[in-house]
């Protein structure tokens, strides 16, 4: 038996749904890729915020450690603990020289716990009324944390006068036998914190002096006392 012929429907075609195409949909973010330009604006902007932020950290700890080491109870003493002035001869003759030899001991101390001090240059100058008559420099060294260290400066030489307030001064001290010497130490020290070491900063030390005239026999005209030192940072 043949099966029942299904009847014509005028060509169309009723069966299962055909379900439309899909759309792909693309999220920006996490695997999309960019184009060069993007992607190379995005590596400058990150090295420079990496390179500002290390600009910035090093300045901060430098100026940490500059403040640290400086605070007004940690700061570094100088004192002249002796000097002695075996000559300090004004002659005339040839046209106003200074002849001197002066010899001086002096202590810095750094209390610091945790700074160690390089001193890169030490340079010693001697002023009488107002003009520098003599100065030498010192050997570079490094002071530990919480060190003291003793340097001798000689002074001895002569020079020529040519300020009237030297001549006026020696004119009126000589009588006395003491002095007013001024002993400035012009220094350019850096910091050390454990592996970290700061630019170089230039302190200038001042030491106001009443230095006695020892005699030839030996005895001074008096005794000099410790002086301590004031700095200008």
């Amino acid at each position: 038996m043949s099966s029942p012929k299904q009847p014509h429907l005028n060509g169309a075609y009723y069966g299962p749904s055909i379900p439309p195409p899909s759309k792909s949909y693309h999220r920006p973010g996490r695997g999309s890729s960019c184009n060069p330009f993007s992607c190379l604006c995005g590596c400058v902007f990150d090295l420079i915020f990496k390179i500002l932020f290390t600009v910035l950290f090093t300045a901060g700890l430098v100026i940490f450690l500059f403040w640290l080491a400086l605070r007004p109870i940690n700061r570094v003493k100088f004192h002249v603990t002796d000097a002695a002035l075996t000559q300090f001869n004004l002659s005339t003759t040839p046209a106003n020289t200074l002849y001197y030899n002066l010899d001086l001991n002096l202590t810095i101390r750094n209390p610091n716990k945790h700074i160690g001090i390089y001193y890169d240059s030490v340079e010693a100058r001697a002023f009488y009324g107002g003009q520098r008559f003599a100065s030498t420099t010192l050997p570079r060294f490094y002071q530990g944390k919480k060190n003291t260290t003793e340097l001798n400066v000689v002074l001895k030489g002569q020079d020529i006068a040519v300020n009237n307030d030297l001549l006026s001064d020696y004119n009126s001290e000589k009588g006395k036998g003491v002095y007013s010497i001024d002993v400035k130490l012009y220094l350019r020290v850096r910091f050390k914190l454990r592996d970290v070491k700061t630019p170089r900063f230039k302190p200038k030390i001042e030491c106001d002096l009443k230095v006695p005239l020892d005699s030839n026999n030996g005895t001074a005209s008096g005794t000099f006392e410790t002086t301590k030192c004031g700095f200008d940072w």
